[in-house]
């Protein structure tokens, strides 16, 4: 089938990659063809599961399958507040940077498409604009006893009551010990508090722990989708 499309560029990823980068919109009308396509050096495309026809489309355009992604949505109701849970702080900035490059490092930011630690990069700069609100408007710890990080959560507020988290993670040594329902619980009385009513999030379709992790706090799956790049 014929692919009718624009390409927008993609600005902010292009300063920070240092490539030339568009994003797919099936809501153009100009036919998509290798002379628009080769003007720039990634194109990238999202689409839902449900569209086949236009994924076959596209992969006879060049595209290739990047991940699945699911998106998922948790109403907000009676969210009890959470023991050492913080806010970020710029001294922390450090060590989450650390955290969010090991955590993302094989994000859809990967090579070929992108260079060796491309993911890593841009995952430690999203959680340091996140501690200092800008993008996501807030990150959240959770701490031990002693004060020591065990995870974090970032989060944006979409409007019409709704808020979205950006990243989450537990360090290595609190994996298993239920710090991922604990900052899930935190992001929702975060919401609570600000008198939003859905907490949305999505992960990748092959990460089977956070899918687990978010359904079992309750959140229901919306939609799957589909990364393509040529």
């Amino acid at each position: 089938m014929p692919v009718l499309a624009s390409i927008k560029p993609l600005e902010w990823e292009n300063n920070f990659f240092a490539l030339n980068s568009g994003l797919l919109d099936l809501s153009g009308t100009q036919l998509l063809g290798p002379e628009q396509l080769s003007a720039f050096d990634v194109v990238q495309a999202k689409l839902y599961s449900h569209q086949t026809a236009e994924i076959d489309a596209l992969s006879a355009l060049g595209f290739q399958l990047v991940e699945g992604e699911v998106d998922l949505a948790l109403t907000i109701s009676g969210a009890q507040r959470q023991a050492g849970i913080r806010i970020a702080r710029p001294e922390h900035i450090a060590q989450l940077r650390d955290v969010a490059s090991e955590a993302f490092s094989q994000s859809r930011f990967r090579a070929p498409w992108y260079q060796p630690g491309d993911s890593g990069r841009f995952y430690a700069q999203w959680i340091e604009n996140a501690v200092r609100g800008s993008f996501d408007h807030q990150c959240l710890l959770a701490v031990d006893e002693a004060g020591s990080i065990e995870g974090f959560v970032s989060l944006r507020e979409l409007g019409d009551a709704e808020a979205r988290i950006g990243l989450l993670a537990s360090l290595p040594p609190a994996r298993g010990k239920g710090v991922g329902k604990r900052l899930v619980q935190a992001a929702a009385d975060w919401c609570q508090a600000r008198r939003l009513t859905r907490l949305r999030v999505a992960t990748q379709l092959s990460n089977l722990a956070a899918l687990r992790l978010y359904l079992a706090s309750g959140a229901s799956v919306e939609s799957t989708a589909y990364w393509l790049y040529r």
